[in-house]
């Protein structure tokens, strides 16, 4: 008595997450299975700065009267909104400040770190940006098993079936009705083994290359376009564009085999491709449909890797507009600049403190000169610097109502920040 046998096709999917922010999509051929299941990856992280800088400010209110001298130094920072954007070079200590504090090289390390960081992170936006700008197919995201292929072939035993019933076809068509799987019936009662041939459905078109374009390029099937962008980066990479005329190529050896001509331009390797490339290679399981009761082995599974529209799309787009991080990331870039002038101005007082000590006279006279040079370039006035070098200059009279006036202004001027303050704290 003869036995129905029958292979079942059915489909597996799952996601499997690569080396990138590229999704593979999982294929897997079941016989005499029936599940469908679904395991989601998600994906998961910008930098901007504005803030306050410090200003210094020095004043020196000297007087001299016969032997002793009067200084008044005032120093005072100010916190004042910047008004342009802060750049990366604010952040690196002086040199000096780092051979003064060895101990600074950690926070130098710290900065390189970051500019590795965020080179790494545009780098990756910008992929982003890439993949998003492929235009994404209308679809499910549970597609079914047909949608994947362009045809399938089943060959069955011929000494068993004969020439016209040993082979089972199936081609998509422009009315082809997507199904699950696909069902064949032969009779038999013996082991009968079989050739399965899978034709994916490329979208867009995928091509096989010719052998000897597959071993320069290292790519084995790709898009045509893909393999136009491989080709120019081969062409960047070993410099064979034309120096004079840009474009022509001048090929190397290789290229010379491959098109078979010692000069060529690069609009005309679309054209020269078309008789590189290959229809892509079919899927072939072998597979032996077994009628032993025994045998416990009935169900066999094969991975085969498809592409399809990425459905974390959404969220790279929402990762690309993002701003959560940014104000907390300006917020701690403002403290870094912060505390960077504060170590700059701190470093000015103390070389200024470090002078003064050394040699207070002749420090206190230099200091003078440069600020009366100073002053000179910015009221543009001329003065008489034999006069300005002699102490009887500044014991004229001139000289006390000046003092006088200045502490006066000063007086006025912390006389309004006090009322200013106290007429907040009322409001």
């Amino acid at each position: 008595m003869c036995k129905n046998v029958y292979l079942r096709i059915m489909i597996k999917c799952y996601f499997q997450p690569l080396l990138s922010f590229s999704r593979s999509y999982t294929l897997s051929l079941i016989t005499h299975t029936n599940t469908h299941s679904w395991k989601n990856v998600w994906m998961g992280p910008s930098y901007s700065a504005d803030g306050l800088w410090t200003l210094l400010s020095v004043t020196i209110v000297t007087c001299f009267h016969s032997l002793s001298f009067f200084l008044s130094f005032f120093l005072s920072v100010f916190p004042i909104r910047s008004a342009k954007r802060r750049k990366m070079a604010d952040k690196i200590l002086p040199q000096r400040i780092r051979e003064l504090v060895p101990e600074s090289q950690a926070y130098m390390d710290l900065l390189a770190f970051e500019r590795k960081l965020d080179q790494t992170i545009m780098r990756k936006r910008v992929d982003i940006q890439e993949t998003l700008k492929r235009p994404m197919k209308p679809g499910k995201q549970k597609r079914k098993f047909s949608s994947f292929f362009k045809s399938l072939v089943i060959e069955l035993d011929k000494d068993l079936y004969g020439p016209d019933n040993h082979l089972v076809e199936w081609h998509r068509t422009a009315t082809t009705q997507e199904t699950d799987g696909f069902q064949v019936k032969r009779p038999g009662d013996v082991n009968v083994r079989c050739t399965l041939l899978l034709m994916l459905d490329y979208q867009p078109p995928q091509f096989k290359l010719d052998p000897r374009l597959a071993r320069l390029l290292g790519i084995h099937t790709q898009t045509r376009s893909c393999i136009i962008q491989a080709l120019w980066q081969y062409v960047k990479t070993n410099k064979l564009q034309d120096s004079h005329e840009k474009e022509y190529i001048n090929c190397d050896k290789y290229f010379q085999q491959i098109f078979d001509c010692p000069r060529l331009k690069f609009c005309e390797i679309p054209q020269r491709l078309t008789n590189l490339l290959l229809p892509p290679d079919p899927i072939v399981i072998n597979h032996v449909i077994s009628v032993d009761p025994n045998d416990q082995k009935k169900t066999a599974c094969y991975d085969i890797d498809v592409e399809v529209d990425d459905p974390l799309k959404s969220q790279m787009n929402g990762f690309l507009l993002s701003t959560a991080n940014h104000q907390e990331i300006a917020s701690l870039d403002n403290k870094i600049h912060e505390t960077i002038e504060s170590i700059n101005q701190l470093k000015i007082q103390r070389d200024f403190m470090l002078s003064f000590s050394r040699d207070p006279k002749g420090y206190i006279q230099d200091w003078i000169c440069s600020q009366n040079r100073d002053l000179k370039l910015m009221t543009d006035t001329v003065g008489n610097p034999e006069e300005e070098r002699r102490a009887e200059f500044y014991n004229q009279p001139w000289s006390q109502e000046a003092v006088s006036r200045y502490f006066y202004c000063k007086i006025q001027q912390r006389r309004q920040e006090l009322e200013q303050a106290l007429a907040m704290r009322t409001t």
